[in-house]
């Protein structure tokens, strides 16, 4: 019910209500509401699924904390920085390229971000770490802008935006990998920033609680527009933030209203939809709706009819008000009641037109920040309503073209100036020049003095960080020795890698395990009760398996990361652990495993940004394979997770079929990035099938670290040709080593066997070695592949077998120094069965490989093409079978 029925009774129980606050406090007042909401539930009484606040700020102005410093100068150093972010596009925009940029983000969102630089945003340059900021992408002129004034940027940088190839230029959007002393992260793929900060946060309290990295007051700030809350990880670990009571985490939510062609909810209201979610989620919410124009109005509104009509109005009429002038605004919003235009009888259209948004309003935006800074036990979210394209004017101010907005036309620049002050001619303005006051002005000597205040510039990233000592290879003996008769997996290997890693004294605490969920799956429940399951809060209860010698342990100190069937947030957390070198001065070593089909394919964009942040630490793709993961099929089998991770360029790709192989490729790993600084991070899989694992073969790790080495070298044959090169990865390279017994011991041909350890990395060298000869054709000497000098002094036809897509194997053909090369891989959908029959089926088993490499041979003249007609037969293999790419 919605009408009131009883105004007197009404203005009674709100009379009720004011006397409570008056005597007996705030506190009071909501202990009573909440006891009455209890008994209204109790009693069967509708209540609104979601609760949310009137549409007006949350901070009443008697309680606004008051902002200490110069608002005319932060006014006038705004306006230069909105200013010079716009001449930046529009300068970027008169080369031929036509290059692009955005304006209207950083228009509407300029205040959010000058109140935090002013008063709030902490540098890394005293004695305790900096806050962590993720600039909303589009907003990037603008921080450009500002570090123009600060003379961290040069002119010549700020003309060439977004013109990198020639190095002297400023990226598009956040990207460390491309400024790597000042973007801190990449956040322009709209919805990864507020994912990474919620998990940065969460990370922050997993270092903080082993002691490994304090935490003090540091904040992570996360800024984002309403319309990126559309994108599913904008929202989708919100209630973990909430959970969790992360107090260190602070989302601004740039509400203009509008996304990229129009209206966020242009027939709702997006900040009381956002409030409701974000409340139901545990967050506090602060919203900053208008600004302090409006304080007078609702002081005289003693009815409440012009919080009634703020209510009702929809988002897609709040644009129009904006867009359409004062004279608008009073017939359509103030003219729907009597009442209101009475209200407003005594303001004229152009005082109308200057009643302000609260996100326009820097006292407001730091009466929030302030309270948000302070609040203890709850993440906070601010919902600060603005203007997209403030200040463009006729050009696209509160317009649905906003977005596409890239330069102003001669009048449009005018009033720009005008109305921010701007000391530039009309004789000057065609150029758009940039404006920089003189180093001793006032307005330069007052923003620098409140950097120093809070610490230093920003942003700001640290690159470089104290190596770590990495334990030799001999620490893992254990591991390059065989089994013996015992039957193991890969994916135990690692298992048993990491417990002898967290055991070591130097780096073993700085081990972070990462699972999304079934860590008993991969054998790791043996962690449980030796490193703990990190909780913020503790094991509350007796978990049912207690007297069980690996049973389950949560811990507030615990070691291992489970962040529940989560792949998008198990990512996540590992890219913060994997950037704490850089983001907390302390380098952590994160392991993140997970089945390799829900890796790239499904956090692709994750793994990207991992790139770009110059991430370190290793991806275990366990269960890999198209082939070794029986009986679970189709969207569990991976055929393709390596070529899927070889188009990020920094992601070094193993696939070991062996416990040595693992342990040489990851003690090599860890070496590279935590040693040596090399600036890359590793994809390894492995798989859950149990087999005999070897001894290390000696010489063998130089070899497996480049991507291949000779594993068994065959005999001397007594008839020319009869000798074949087989390579094989991961499982299927022990079906290459049965097929070679075949060969051998029934068509009496000898094989070389080749354990191919990264085909990307053999890819790569290749592709380097050619363009370095293609741009040196005089050199004396040209250079090889390493896989062309493994193999140009070996005899005969390649074969190379894996369980994946041919194509991986493909890439090396150029560099396969023989007149056959057949690559068999695992073409088409995976599906349910034994390993035997999927290897049948997708061609790559031992019999297949056998008759690979007879037709090779058969091809090059050495055997008769008849022998392999009798060889198809006695394998029993029908050549009309289906092709697996067709079924």
């Amino acid at each position: 019910m919605t009408e009131d029925i009883d105004a007197l009774e009404t203005r009674e129980w709100l009379d009720a209500l004011h006397a409570v606050i008056r005597y007996g406090g705030d506190g009071r007042a909501a202990f009573l509401l909440k006891q009455m909401f209890d008994r209204a539930t109790m009693a069967g009484v509708e209540l609104p699924a979601a609760i949310t606040t009137p549409y007006r700020n949350t901070i009443p102005p008697k309680k606004e904390k008051r902002m200490p410093g110069d608002l005319f100068m932060e006014r006038r150093i705004r306006s230069l920085i909105r200013w010079n972010a716009l001449a930046m596009v529009m300068r970027a925009n008169d080369n031929d390229e036509g290059l692009g940029g955005h304006i209207s983000s950083f228009s509407s969102a300029a205040t959010l971000y000058d109140v935090g630089f002013n008063y709030f945003f902490r540098g890394n340059d005293g004695e305790e770490l900096g806050d962590l900021i993720y600039y909303q992408g589009h907003s990037a002129p603008g921080m450009y802008a500002r570090s123009f004034l600060e003379g961290r940027i040069s002119e010549d940088q700020l003309d060439n935006f977004r013109r990198e190839v020639d190095g002297a230029g400023l990226s598009s959007y956040p990207h460390p990998w491309l400024m790597p002393d000042y973007w801190q992260f990449p956040t322009v793929s709209m919805g990864l920033g507020p994912l990474q900060a919620i998990y940065q946060a969460h990370v922050m309290r997993y270092m903080s609680a082993r002691d490994l990295v304090k935490r003090g007051d540091r904040k992570v700030w996360a800024f984002l527009g309403d319309g990126e809350c559309d994108e599913p990880e904008s929202l989708g670990a919100i209630a973990l933030a909430g959970r969790e009571q992360l107090e260190n985490l602070i989302f601004v939510i740039n509400c203009n209203l509008q996304r990229l062609d129009g209206p966020v909810r242009g027939n709702g209201k997006i900040i009381q939809e956002l409030e409701g979610v974000f409340r139901g989620a545990g967050w506090n919410v602060i919203k900053v709706v208008w600004g302090r124009h409006w304080d007078a109005l609702l002081e005289k509104d003693t009815t409440g009819l012009l919080q009634k009509r703020m209510d009702e109005v929809c988002d897609g009429e709040l644009q129009n008000y904006k867009a359409n002038g004062g004279a608008y605004t009073r017939e359509h919003f103030f003219g729907k009641y009597p009442e209101l235009l009475e209200l407003v009888k005594d303001l004229s259209d152009d005082d109308i037109m200057k009643l302000n948004r609260g996100g326009h309003d820097p006292y407001k935006v730091y009466a929030a920040y302030a309270e948000a800074v302070a609040h203890k036990g709850q993440p906070t979210v601010i919902l600060a309503q603005t203007v997209k394209g403030y200040g463009l004017g006729a050009a696209g101010e509160a317009a649905n073209i906003t977005h596409s907005v890239k330069k102003l036309d001669i009048a449009s620049l005018k009033g720009f100036r005008d109305r921010f002050g701007i000391p530039i001619s009309d004789d000057d303005l065609k150029t758009v020049p940039y404006y920089r006051p003189a180093p001793d002005s006032p307005e330069m000597q007052y923003m620098h003095s409140r950097r120093k205040s809070l610490g230093g510039y920003l942003p700001a990233r640290q690159a470089d960080f104290d190596a770590l000592e990495i334990p030799s290879l001999e620490t893992f003996k254990a591991q390059l020795k065989g089994t013996g008769e015992r039957e193991i997996s890969t994916t135990m290997a690692w298992v048993r890698f990491i417990s002898t890693l967290v055991k070591d004294k130097n780096i073993g605490e700085r081990v972070v395990p990462i699972v999304p969920d079934e860590a008993r799956t991969f054998g790791m429940e043996g962690m449980f009760r030796q490193l703990g399951i990190y909780t913020s809060e503790g094991q509350k209860y007796v978990p049912h398996d207690h007297d069980q010698i690996m049973y389950y342990k949560e811990d507030k100190k615990g070691q291992i990361l489970e962040e529940g069937i989560n792949e998008a947030g198990a990512m996540a957390a590992w890219l913060a652990a994997a950037t704490a070198y850089s983001n907390s001065h302390c380098p952590m070593i994160p392991f993140y495993i997970y089945y390799s089909m829900f890796g790239f394919q499904r956090i692709g964009d994750l793994a990207w940004a991992a790139g770009d942040s110059q991430a370190r630490g290793f991806l275990i793709g366990a269960t890999a394979g198209r082939t070794t993961l029986n009986g679970e099929g189709l969207q569990h089998q991976d055929g393709h997770s390596h070529i899927l991770a070889n188009t990020i360029p920094n992601c070094k790709t193993y696939d070991p079929t062996y416990s040595y192989e693992l342990a040489v490729i990851m003690q090599d790993g860890m070496k590279r990035m935590f040693q040596d600084k090399e600036n890359c991070f590793y994809y390894i899989t492995t798989m859950n099938e149990n087999y005999v694992h070897p001894d290390m073969p000696a010489g063998a790790e130089e070899g497996i670290i480049k991507g291949m080495y000779l594993l068994n070298e065959g005999k001397k044959t007594p008839k020319k040709g009869m000798r074949v090169q087989l390579m094989g990865a991961g499982t299927i390279l022990r079906e290459v080593e049965a097929a070679a017994v075949i060969l051998r011991d029934e068509y009496g041909v000898e094989s070389d066997i080749w354990s191919l350890t990264s085909v990307n990395e053999l890819t790569r060298d290749g592709q380097r070695v050619s363009r370095w000869n293609m741009l040196n054709p005089e050199a004396k000497k040209p250079r090889k592949a390493f896989i062309t000098e493994c193999l140009e002094k070996q005899e005969g036809p390649v074969i190379a077998a894996t369980d994946y897509m041919k194509t991986y194997t493909e890439q090396l053909r150029a560099f396969i120094p023989a007149d056959t090369y057949i690559a068999l891989g695992t073409e088409g959908f995976g599906r349910s069965d034994t390993r035997a029959k999927l290897r049948h089926f997708f061609e790559v088993d031992r019999y297949f490989v056998t008759i690979a490499a007879l037709k090779a041979l058969a091809d090059e003249g050495v055997i008769k093409a008849a022998d392999v007609t009798k060889a198809i037969k006695k394998f029993g293999i029908d050549p009309a079978k289906a092709d697996p790419m067709s079924v």
